[in-house]
């Protein structure tokens, strides 16, 4: 079964590849970025899984301590190169780290059901395709859209990208504890949303506002 997640990794990410030269350059650059989220999650994978055997596979522990600060600096780290090298663009910025972090959620979520196809119910797959997947892709545009700041500012570019990866680790340091509460965990399954739904508002006025303008 530890040949699994190759398997699976193979299976997702050769046809995603193959339509690569087909698709119109417009949309290839989130499809890239979508296929990068699916490396850093087998990545991260090998990576949780030499904490969780340090931890004497202490899932709790590991995943309100650990995780959150794996696997956020590695989903943030090719969208700092493609920020450092290529472009400060707000827009694109987003887009492509939201992509980064859905990728990387697909591959999570896909991973965990193969695994546990016989436990899993139709509540546990609306929870992990809108929470705990819109938390990924949050926490990584969170990255993203900040930077199209801190790229501009020089003197801002370290401390702020710091700041950044801090306050993407402790949203989902803070998710993560709230799901595996047996008290407060409706609250963490809607905490994703509560964030990307008025974001989502803000940026369709300001869109209005930019095409009336």
């Amino acid at each position: 079964m530890e040949s699994m997640i190759y398997i699976l990794f193979i299976c997702m990410v050769a046809p995603l590849l193959l339509s690569l030269p087909l698709i119109k350059k417009s949309s290839r650059g989130i499809m890239i970025f979508i296929l990068i989220g699916i490396g850093t999650a087998l990545f991260i994978s090998e990576v949780n899984g030499v904490f969780l055997e340090m931890f004497d596979r202490n899932t709790i522990m590991v995943t309100t301590t650990i995780t959150p600060v794996t696997e956020e600096i590695i989903k943030a780290l090719p969208v700092l190169l493609y920020a450092f090298i290529y472009t400060d663009d707000r827009e694109r910025l987003l887009t492509a780290s939201f992509a980064v972090g859905i990728g990387f959620a697909l591959f999570e979520n896909t991973y965990i059901l193969t695994q546990t196809a016989t436990d899993v119910t139709l509540g546990w797959a609306v929870v992990r395709g809108f929470s705990t997947a819109l938390m990924h892709g949050i926490c990584t545009a969170a990255v993203g859209f900040g930077m199209s700041f801190v790229r501009k500012k020089k003197k801002l570019f370290y401390c702020g990208t710091i700041s950044l990866l801090l306050l993407a680790i402790t949203y989902h340091g803070i998710f993560n504890m709230l799901v595996q509460s047996e008290t407060m965990k409706y609250f963490g399954f809607f905490l994703p949303a509560v964030t990307y739904i008025p974001l989502v508002i803000a940026m369709i006025l300001r869109y209005k506002k930019a095409n009336s303008n």
